[in-house]
């Protein structure tokens, strides 16, 4: 289930591309994207946990991103 707009992902998609872009591939890269966005948010929340903290920081994202 798509938590991403398929619109939103269609428009980046067109805004890096210049081109039109099918229903499927928006749709696949909102799959990519949510998938690795959820890999990233539990990473985060780790490091969270580690610092004995209840909210996740951008400082958390950013560094989950980086790994």
């Amino acid at each position: 289930m798509n938590e991403l707009p398929v619109a939103a992902i269609d428009r980046i998609i067109r805004k890096g591309s210049n081109m039109r872009v099918s229903e499927k591939a928006a749709k696949s890269l909102a799959d990519f994207l949510e998938d690795k966005g959820i890999k990233i948010a539990q990473q985060a929340a780790v490091l969270a946990r580690h610092a004995n903290r209840k909210t996740i920081t951008e400082a958390d994202i950013k560094l989950s991103i980086r790994e």
